[in-house]
């Protein structure tokens, strides 16, 4: 799992963070304020906000325009299966899980399509252990 947590955070420039929140006290918006930070792109995807971070918010990954490395998804385990799908549509390069975020059902969807996935786990504490 560690290889592939660092090929993935070494291979992704480009973020999609799916259920961030504009509320600056939810870890979804503090770890996308870190990764933005870091010098990745983050893009919200939400619709229920129009704007978070300074960024346009997207209804769903389908509506962003421009490719996408890393989904990164802060949503109920049963809400992921439909977003691995779309992650896998719009061409996704990776996936992650975070903290608390399993679905056993989104990992045969991603391992299907080849794309490596991370599950149950906060990118914001990977690559702080990572130094980044």
């Amino acid at each position: 799992m560690e290889d592939r947590i660092a090929k993935i955070l070494d291979g992704s420039r480009t973020v999609a963070v799916v259920g961030i929140s504009d509320k600056p006290d939810r870890p979804s918006h503090e770890v996308a304020k870190y990764l933005r930070d870091r010098g990745f792109t983050v893009i919200p995807v939400n619709p229920m906000i129009d704007e978070v971070l300074g960024e346009k918010s997207y209804r769903s990954l389908s509506e962003i325009p421009g490719k996408v490395d890393l989904v990164d998804v802060f949503r109920k385990s049963e809400d992921v299966p439909p977003i691995a799908e779309e992650a896998v549509r719009i061409g996704a390069r990776f996936f992650w899980m975070q903290e608390g975020v399993t679905s056993e059902q989104a990992r045969e969807i991603l391992d299907a399509a080849g794309i490596p996935w991370v599950m149950d786990r906060c990118v914001k504490k990977e690559l702080a252990k990572r130094g980044r």
